[in-house]
């Protein structure tokens, strides 16, 4: 909410939600899947350019910025994208569950905690981030591309970040958010990581000066 209100402040209009099942979203996340959130995110795109607000900017964090990489593939119209504390492949999402893996696959769901929240986590949610190719999209993904993350960051190592680096072609950017935690919980780091962003963006997509006119 900081980073997306931080961005409006600067001129880039931002349409905000969560996925299924979490914050505000309606749904139970245990009927979720990564697949689903990738459709969820190109609908949104597709209902805000029907409406007359094409986006030209996908911004996701953590497995939200997963969805990004994945969904622009299906966006032309897409100009960049960026990730904030992103998992550089969705096996990293599984490893997290290491420890009641077993249960998920035998019982069919198991309520697990990451990043300190706590989700029912479905066999279905798990075998569907088994089917996905995310370096092959990273690697064909065609645009502008940033990459923040944390060094800190103990839900998603940095060398998440250093994978999707390394598999991206240029032009790619990376932006350390040291000494931020995994959901930025501080405002300074929120208001850091937009002003990077808006600074990054304006390279590739225009942005009005909110205080012109």
């Amino acid at each position: 909410m900081r980073i997306a209100r931080a961005l409006a402040a600067r001129g880039i209009g931002v349409l905000r939600f969560d996925f299924t099942g979490l914050g505000q979203s309606e749904g139970e996340f245990s009927q979720a899947t990564f697949s689903g959130d990738v459709a969820d995110l190109a609908a949104a795109a597709r209902a805000m350019e029907r409406e007359g607000y094409p986006l030209s900017i996908l911004i996701g964090h953590s497995l939200g910025g997963a969805a990004a990489l994945a969904a622009a593939g299906q966006l032309p119209d897409i100009a960049a994208v960026v990730t904030i504390g992103a998992p550089c492949d969705t096996q990293h999402v599984i490893r997290l569950l290491d420890g009641s893996l077993d249960r998920i696959l035998h019982e069919g769901e198991a309520r697990v905690r990451l990043g300190g929240e706590s989700f029912v986590i479905s066999r279905a949610f798990v075998e569907n981030l088994r089917d996905q190719d995310q370096r092959h999209r990273i690697g064909h993904l065609d645009r502008p591309l940033l990459i923040l993350h944390s060094p800190r960051d103990e839900v998603v190592s940095i060398e998440s970040a250093g994978a999707i680096f390394q598999a991206a072609r240029h032009p790619k950017s990376f932006v350390s958010l040291d000494p931020a935690d995994h959901l930025l919980t501080r405002a300074v780091d929120a208001e850091y990581a937009a002003t990077m962003i808006a600074a990054w963006i304006s390279r590739f997509v225009p942005v009005i000066d909110p205080t012109s006119g």
